[in-house]
């Protein structure tokens, strides 16, 4: 009994440990991605901006907790077995409560800088694009994120390559979904 106490107690310390990782990694995603959309010039800083974030988030929280920052992702590490269902809701919760952190400090920055903090986060359509086909582009460009994630993290990808292949994947679905989709 004293054994699974120390195993459980192991247990519970490790996904805590996951959790505060994917609360700062998604924290900081939000942050220093939706900041590049707000005060960028460009799709490519905007794109760069969210590509080097998931580059630095791999290779300082990867370690820890694998820097999923993306219900996606966790749901994809879910379903190809390389997470428990228990691991998948708390990374979710802890996405989602630093996404909203990230949020926050954001907008506490524009109101300091005097810009306009309503609105933000809206997707705005390419003229001409209807939902059914952003849907489709936002699907097809997931899905290749993903994909590009578990090849890239599994068991043949290479480990010290893993976070640059992401985070440059990232930057060309940007420059790509970003012009069309407004990537939500």
């Amino acid at each position: 009994m004293r054994i699974y106490n120390r195993v459980a107690e192991k247990g519970d310390c490790i996904i805590w440990k996951k959790a505060i990782a994917e609360v700062m990694g998604t924290l900081f995603l939000v942050l220093i991605g939706t900041g590049a959309v707000v005060f960028g010039d460009s799709m490519l800083s905007i794109a760069l901006a969210f590509g080097l974030i998931v580059i630095a988030m791999a290779y300082s929280i990867g370690t820890i907790s694998g820097a999923h920052m993306n219900p996606a992702v966790s749901l994809a590490m879910f379903l190809n077995g390389r997470m428990s269902f228990k691991g998948f809701i708390v990374y979710v919760v802890a996405q989602l409560a630093g996404a909203v952190a990230g949020s926050v400090i954001l907008q506490y920055i524009l109101i300091q800088s005097g810009k306009d903090a309503t609105n933000l986060g809206a997707t705005v359509l390419a003229e001409g694009l209807t939902v059914s086909g952003e849907f489709i582009i936002e699907l097809i460009l997931t899905f290749l994120f993903v994909l590009v994630i578990l090849t890239a993290t599994g068991k043949n990808g290479d480990p010290h390559m893993a976070g640059l292949v992401i985070g440059l994947t990232l930057v060309a679905i940007i420059l790509m979904g970003g012009t069309t989709t407004g990537i939500s």
